[in-house]
């Protein structure tokens, strides 16, 4: 509490940074928090909550009157604005609602527009805050504008000027370090003319997909993107800042599915929420392995006779295991990343196969040498452990690298299930050829 109270009082309001209140927030226990709420001002507010945990949602809210709440929200931008009401309505409907009702007609119409778009379009992300100018502006007009809005607050992390028609349809993007070069008394359609630069603009359609946007963000090393609409409207435009967030969500949904275990419900302090929805991939996960132990079952008499296989037997499924989780792993994430085009299955799945290989020949060797000086079957089990560890091995990176392949085919999300599929076939197959191969070899 301490560090918050000298931090607020050490700066102005306007070199307050809500990402630094954040993090001494996070740092106190609950009574704390909710003392120190009442201390931040409440301009910050809106940016406090969305940076915050979800967790720290619900104590914020229910700790501010409506009227601050109100504040709060026109305190952001439309984006920020559309989460936040987002965020309260899963929280409070009722309190979304008299909420809603206290803010100006056009931050009404504006939610509402946004909160229509599916989450997977670009439109659910875009803010409707644009700095524009027409054809037949003057530069220095321009200019003035911008002064006018930017001293009212009226802008943010404007990067580029977009110019438009008159009935704004988008023509060009301008850079702002562009228009220092302009001729600020002709027009803006003169200076564009007489200029050497091409400022067509990088778009995307307000339903285009996001991770299409981010593509293009990370192709073009973009730091702000006109959204239009499919006669050009401009309707918005989506910032760097917007597209880090949207990464760092990516990862971590990608991390969760890999794992089997739902975002959404982790970061919700339910309990019984997040249990349920571990319990449904571990229910599938038990029946895989009960898949896997069948096959165990059908060489019992096998593994009776020699004891040895039930030593070595978990070496063969564990390395199987490791090398497809590689193997899934990368080829996940340069899906996610784009760096897979739909030609390239068969060299992602002949590269994996290759390395595999050459993995399972040097572990097949080593651990073919260890197996025959380990036990009294020497020789023979050493042949044994060797093939069934090549084999797995090689059958790890094929499946490792067409599973996310044949899912992402069958347009869902590669890292679903992959781990779950995965691990079924490496034991499965894993189990098989070594003790199919000591049923035949050994006895």
């Amino acid at each position: 509490m301490n560090d918050l109270k000298k931090y607020l009082s050490s700066k102005p309001n306007n070199e307050l940074h809500p990402s630094k209140i954040s993090k001494l927030l996070k740092e106190m226990d609950d009574h704390d928090f909710v003392d120190a709420i009442q201390l931040v001002p409440k301009e910050f507010i809106g940016d406090i909550a969305l940076a915050l945990p979800d967790r720290y949602f619900g104590d914020i809210i229910e700790s501010l009157e409506l009227k601050d709440l109100t504040h709060a929200i026109t305190e952001l931008e439309s984006d920020d604005q559309t989460d936040f009401m987002q965020e309260l309505q899963e929280h409070d409907h009722k309190v979304a609602s008299k909420v809603f009702d206290t803010l100006n007609k056009e931050d009404q119409v504006e939610i509402t527009r946004l909160q229509n778009y599916n989450e997977a379009y670009a439109g659910s992300y875009m803010q409707t805050e644009v700095f524009t100018a027409k054809l037949n502006e003057t530069l220095q007009d321009v200019i003035k504008r911008f002064k006018t809005l930017k001293k009212s607050n009226e802008l943010e992390n404007v990067h580029n000027l977009f110019i438009t028609k008159e009935n704004n349809e988008l023509c060009y993007s301008i850079s702002l370090e562009d228009l220092l070069i302009f001729d600020f008394t002709k027009t803006m359609k003169e200076n564009i003319e007489n200029s050497q630069e091409n400022f067509e603009p990088i778009i995307a359609l307000d339903q285009d997909n996001i991770k299409t946007v981010v593509q293009l963000f990370e192709e073009y090393d973009l730091s702000v993107m006109p959204i239009v609409n499919h006669s050009n409207i401009l309707l918005g435009r989506i910032t760097s800042d917007d597209i880090y967030d949207i990464i760092s969500e990516q990862a971590t949904e990608q991390m969760y599915n890999l794992a089997g275990v739902n975002d959404d419900a982790e970061e919700d302090e339910e309990i019984l929420k997040a249990g349920k929805k571990r319990a449904s991939w571990l229910s599938l996960n038990l029946i895989t392995a009960i898949l896997a132990s069948t096959v165990i079952g059908l060489f019992a008499d096998t593994l009776q006779s020699i004891v040895a296989l039930a030593i070595l037997m978990p070496i063969v499924a564990s390395m199987g295991g490791n090398a497809g989780t590689q193997t899934l792993t990368v080829v996940v994430r340069q899906l996610a990343l784009g760096d897979i085009s739909h030609t390239d299955a068969k060299r992602i799945i002949k590269k994996e196969l290759s390395i595999s290989f050459l993995n399972g020949l040097l572990f097949a060797i080593v651990m073919g040498i260890i197996a025959s000086f380990w036990f009294e079957q020497g020789l023979y089990l050493g042949i044994v452990i060797a093939l069934s560890m090549l084999i797995n091995l090689i059958m790890a990176g094929f499946f490792g690298a067409t599973i996310p392949l044949a899912l992402k085919k069958l347009d869902v999300d590669p890292a679903i299930g992959s781990t779950v599929i995965l691990t079924t076939v490496t034991d499965i197959v894993g189990f098989f050829s070594f003790l199919g191969l000591a049923t035949i070899i050994l006895l």
